[in-house]
């Protein structure tokens, strides 16, 4: 069957902390043909890493903290526990973001990234895809509050959690945004080959915060 689609008209309706674009398109049919011309907004956030630290030393996570309005009227209470996570700036490498976030949100550096997935959010209406990794850390003297950009509006907390709390959380409901299940369920798929991996290297020389005195 054909792949195809044709974009007939694209604009931008709002621009503000959030884009959206509407797009007038038409695209192949499965039983043959070409779909109506079709009308759909699309929201443009922007691309995403996330990053869920991993001490294979002492077998924990850490998690952060932080109040989200999109989860206002979800049910689950809009304070939720996530991998770090941020977006990817022009010229910037999913690498890149994930060590410059993981200061700005955890004050840690990062040893070795491991992929864990790359998808899209929510594809039905947004254009954002999350590349998501496992990264390995001292998490020793971490300072669990005060983190973020206040000015940005950041209010962050850190959760340091045994891998296996960390992993019964998918059953308990504790954790509902899909980053955070989607890492915890790799982690539980690849912990024990992980830590086999990082375990056999020498503990990375960091023990303190990553801004330094």
């Amino acid at each position: 069957m054909s792949r195809d689609y044709e974009i007939i008209h694209r604009e931008i309706v709002h621009d503000g902390f959030f884009r959206v674009s509407r797009l007038t398109l038409r695209h192949a049919l499965f039983g043959g043909g070409q779909s109506q011309a079709l009308v759909r907004e699309r929201l443009e956030r922007g691309n995403a890493v996330g990053v869920l630290p991993y001490d294979p030393w002492l077998d924990r996570v850490v998690l952060v903290e932080q109040f989200r309005p999109g989860a206002i009227d979800s049910g689950f209470g809009p304070w939720l526990l996530e991998p770090v996570a941020g977006i990817v700036e022009p010229g910037e490498q999913p690498e890149e973001v994930a060590h410059r976030e993981t200061r700005e949100e955890a004050d840690c550096a990062l040893g070795e990234l491991v992929s864990m997935a790359h998808y899209l959010v929510s594809p039905g209406g947004s254009s954002q895809t999350v590349k998501l990794y496992c990264a390995q850390i001292d998490s020793r003297d971490l300072r669990l509050e005060g983190h973020g950009h206040p000015d940005e509006g950041e209010d962050i907390r850190l959760h340091v959690v045994p891998a296996d709390q960390a992993i019964a959380m998918l059953d308990s409901g504790a954790v509902s945004a899909v980053m955070s299940i989607v890492a915890l369920q790799w982690l539980a798929l690849n912990r024990d080959a992980l830590r086999d991996r990082w375990q056999a290297a020498p503990r990375a020389p960091y023990n303190g915060p990553a801004s330094g005195p």
